[in-house]
Parts: C-alpha cells; sequence; structure tokens
C-alpha cells in the first residue's frame, strides 16, 4: 500500500492548527448534539466547485451530497441503489432541511460528456455516460433553441440542467407533500468557477440572474 498523501496529511495539520482550534466549541458540540443543517446542497463532485467554500459555510451548516453534473434523478423506488436519492430522504425526512438547493457550475465535465457522448475515454456504456444519461432533456432543450457557439451550448445546458434536476426533486413524494406544505423550499443557482459569480434562479422565468 503506497503512503497516504502528503498533500492531504499537510492540510490536516493545517485544518487542526488553525480552524478546528478557533472552532473546537462548535465541533464538539456538533458531535455531542448532532448535525442540524437548514440547506440540503445537491452540488458537482468537480474539484473546483465545492460548495462549503463557495458559501463560506460553518461546519454542520449546508448537508451536500456531490455527484458527477449535479443531478437529481426523478423518483424510482425500483430497489436498486440510490445515492442521491437516499441522501434527499435523510436530510428531507430526518434532518428536516428547509431548503433544498441544486447547484451547478461553469465548464462542467459531466456536461461536456453529454454534449459529446463519443469522446474518450469515456462511451455511452460507462458508468458516467449512463449516468449523464440523465441529462437527454437539458440537451434536447437547448437544442430546440437559437443558434449558440461551443461555450454558449455548455453554459446554457449546465443551466437547464439545474432546472430539470429542480423539476425532478419534485417527483419525489415526500419533497412535493412538504413544499406543497411550505415546510420546504427548493432552489437552483449556477457558480462561474473563472469569475466567482453566483447567479440563482428565478422559477417563474426559468432565468439565472447574479447574485449581490
Amino acid at each position: 500500500m503506497s503512503d497516504f498523501p502528503h498533500s492531504l496529511l499537510d492540510g490536516y495539520r493545517r485544518f487542526k492548527a488553525n480552524r478546528h482550534a478557533r472552532e473546537h466549541a462548535l465541533y464538539r458540540s456538533l458531535a455531542e448534539h448532532g448535525q442540524k443543517p437548514e440547506v440540503m446542497m445537491i452540488a458537482c463532485s468537480d474539484s473546483r466547485s465545492a460548495p462549503e467554500t463557495i458559501f463560506d459555510a460553518a461546519p454542520g451548516g449546508i448537508f451536500v451530497v456531490r455527484n458527477v453534473a449535479n443531478l437529481v434523478p426523478p423518483w424510482n423506488p425500483d430497489g436498486a441503489y440510490h445515492g442521491t436519492s437516499s441522501a434527499l430522504e435523510y436530510a428531507v425526512q430526518s434532518l428536516q432541511v428547509r431548503h433544498v438547493v441544486v447547484l451547478g457550475h461553469g465548464e462542467c465535465g459531466g456536461i461536456r460528456a453529454a454534449l459529446q457522448p463519443s469522446a474518450t475515454p469515456l462511451s455511452p456504456d460507462d458508468f458516467v455516460g449512463r449516468w449523464t444519461s440523465l441529462l437527454r432533456p437539458a440537451v434536447e432543450e437547448v437544442a430546440t433553441g437559437r443558434q449558440l457557439d461551443g461555450t454558449e451550448r455548455q453554459t446554457a445546458v449546465e443551466r437547464a440542467a439545474v432546472r430539470h434536476s429542480v423539476a425532478n426533486l419534485r417527483t419525489f413524494p415526500f419533497i412535493a407533500d412538504l413544499e406543497d406544505s411550505r415546510r420546504l423550499d427548493l432552489h437552483g443557482a449556477w457558480f462561474d468557477i473563472a469569475e466567482g459569480e453566483l447567479w440563482t434562479l428565478n422559477e417563474a422565468t426559468g432565468e439565472f440572474a447574479m447574485a449581490t
């Protein structure tokens, strides 16, 4: 077995000496009393778009599930394994979060894989290819719109994917019931990695506006 990555050990030592030392009481309280976050976030696995960093969140502040292209599959209790769906169930029913946010981002590799399904080293039969097939409605939505160049099309699909994932959240009966009774709010957002800008979804218009 190879040595544990030195970069991680160095980071851990900085964390232990600095942040953990400053927030030791908070960490101890979370350990003793459990977590009670108000927000669940479905984000991408991309190393450049960590929600805790983007939102400068304290420990225990956000319940995060990350997957390729920040996708929410539709409700499908078929007996198979469903990581994102199980995290949703736990966050909404056990932790009783008040908000669920789908966070997309610029230059998403999962979106690129959906736009170029034959690109190596991925193929439609790989795990990523099968997973990103959930993006087909978003790709088709953008394809029916105005003519776009490559970068514009990538961004348009990234944002369409957020809209479709928010819609898929409502296929979960326990989420729909809580939203109908105003005990749960659903949100979409998109993060521009290069500029550090957050854009939030206006569901009434389907458009994104930059947060200030």
